[in-house]
């Protein structure tokens, strides 16, 4: 069933309206219930998420996916979920992350650059200079084969 909706979103995702949303994940809890989350280079709002339910639920119901009674959830990945995709580190450039590498090292920093092979963080650190302490501003670039989860970090 996952790959019937997934082969049937992105027969979506080549319309017009849909061509800069991509799938970032689906989970199945049997045939009564699907989440799955979807994201766009230029953000997505709940009118797309509700027009997506709506052409999956046509589907499944013509084609008999799931039980009657099922619940089906789209959504954007949220905050609260790692980023999975080059595009979605794209569209976050200029926000905070957090990322933990394959050496389980955490860098926290601005997100300033993104290419085809890694990603660039912009942070603060204090170092010594003779007897006092000075803030520094370093840039780290990590590659995207090094990254093991990334987060992009809420601040109030």
């Amino acid at each position: 069933m996952i790959e019937k909706i997934e082969a049937h979103l992105l027969k979506l995702f080549e319309e017009e309206e849909f061509q800069d949303c991509f799938l970032v994940e689906i989970n199945a809890s049997g045939l009564s219930r699907v989440e799955i989350y979807v994201d766009a280079d230029a953000g997505i709002d709940f009118t797309r998420c509700r027009k997506i339910s709506r052409y999956l639920e046509a589907e499944i119901e013509e084609q008999g996916w799931m039980n009657e009674q099922y619940t089906i959830e789209v959504s954007s990945p949220g905050v609260d979920r790692p980023l999975k995709f080059k595009r979605q580190y794209t569209k976050n450039i200029g926000r905070k992350l957090a990322v933990i590498d394959d050496e389980r090292h955490k860098t926290e920093g601005l997100l300033i650059a993104v290419d085809e092979e890694q990603i660039t963080l912009e942070y603060k650190d204090r170092i010594k200079e003779g007897k006092r302490k000075k803030t520094v501003v370093l840039q780290k670039e990590i590659k995207f084969e090094n990254i093991e989860k990334a987060f992009v970090k809420i601040s109030f």
